[in-house]
């Protein structure tokens, strides 16, 4: 077994060791025309490859602002629950809620969530974001500015590796919508399987994943024989592709399978930024290579791949 690796199911008692094998790239450089940035994207392309993830630093989104975010969000989950169902998101575009999933007999997956429906920018319904602390609703605007921003640099450098058109990951999703999704998993002494995240694929484009003070992400490439823990790298984002860039690449880059990590002493909070192609737009590969089939059978709308993934859940 690998160095930082451990065979154990996530929930169990034994603790994960910290893994190096899932890349750290630093951006730094990536916009410049001359051959430093082939030497950056060169990285990014073969981790996409190898394990759908890697944690980006250097990446241009402001460090201060990304500690508001948590910082906020920590001030704002310790709020009472009077105060936080002022936005619940029943009957809105987001808001607070309480989320879990049932898996058998046991419930999991157990967290507080806010969710905000950030872009396209008619899609925000501002009564539903939370205007306490104070200053947290302009800090998410930027937030979600920035991050949009990023991740269609990312889905540049995928789809140059393709040898296609910058933008042509980014049109293949016509209107990308963005959600932000705030996860808090408070302390469950005595009930810590509550706090177990679900394994999963992301299923939209690009998901970006931001950590708080504890690792809260597992991945693994064994089919959940043999899981790693993404290490807190400061002032990092993760970085994990999901099924619709799969399916876009035709398999060339990994959807990430993951899952999150559980630890009944401490609370958990990590925010995560995800992209999705408009509901209309058409899934299917956008180059396939000599030699390869196409992963999938004909063009689908992505409303159409979304109601086959609720179906199975």
């Amino acid at each position: 077994m690998a160095p930082g690796t451990s065979s154990e199911m996530a929930g169990e008692s034994k603790l994960y060791e910290f893994s190096d094998e899932i890349p750290v790239i630093s951006l730094s450089g990536i916009d410049d025309v001359n051959g430093k940035k082939k030497e950056i994207c060169r990285p990014i392309v073969e981790a996409f490859e190898k394990w759908g993830m890697f944690q980006a630093v250097d990446h241009g989104v402001d460090t201060n602002l990304m500690a508001d975010m948590t910082r906020l969000a920590r001030h704002f989950f310790a709020l009472t629950t009077e105060e936080k169902l002022r936005f619940d998101m029943s009957g809105g575009k987001g808001g607070f809620g309480v989320s879990s999933h049932l898996q058998g007999e046991a419930m999991k997956d157990w967290r507080e969530i806010v969710l905000y429906s950030t872009y396209p920018v008619s899609d925000r319904d501002y009564s539903r974001w939370p205007d306490k602390p104070e200053g947290w609703l302009k800090v998410t605007e930027v937030y979600s500015e920035k991050l949009m921003g990023f991740a269609y640099k990312v889905l540049e450098v995928l789809t140059e590796a393709m040898g296609l058109e910058k933008n042509a990951l980014k049109n293949a999703c016509v209107d990308m919508e963005q959600k932000i999704v705030v996860n808090y998993f408070p302390k469950r002494h005595n009930k810590p399987d509550l706090a177990l995240g679900m394994r999963h694929t992301d299923h939209g484009t690009i998901t970006l994943q931001l950590q708080d003070q504890a690792s809260c992400l597992q991945a693994t490439r064994g089919n959940g024989k043999t899981w790693v823990t993404v290490p807190i790298v400061p002032g990092a984002l993760v970085i994990n592709l999901g099924d619709i860039g799969h399916y876009l690449s035709n398999g060339r880059f990994m959807t990430s399978d993951h899952q999150a990590v559980v630890d009944s002493n401490s609370s958990r909070l990590f925010i995560n930024t995800f992209l999705f192609p408009a509901p209309h737009a058409t899934v299917y590969p956008l180059k396939v290579r000599d030699g390869e089939k196409e992963i999938v059978e004909e063009p689908i709308s992505f409303e159409e791949i979304t109601m086959r993934k609720l179906k199975d859940l």
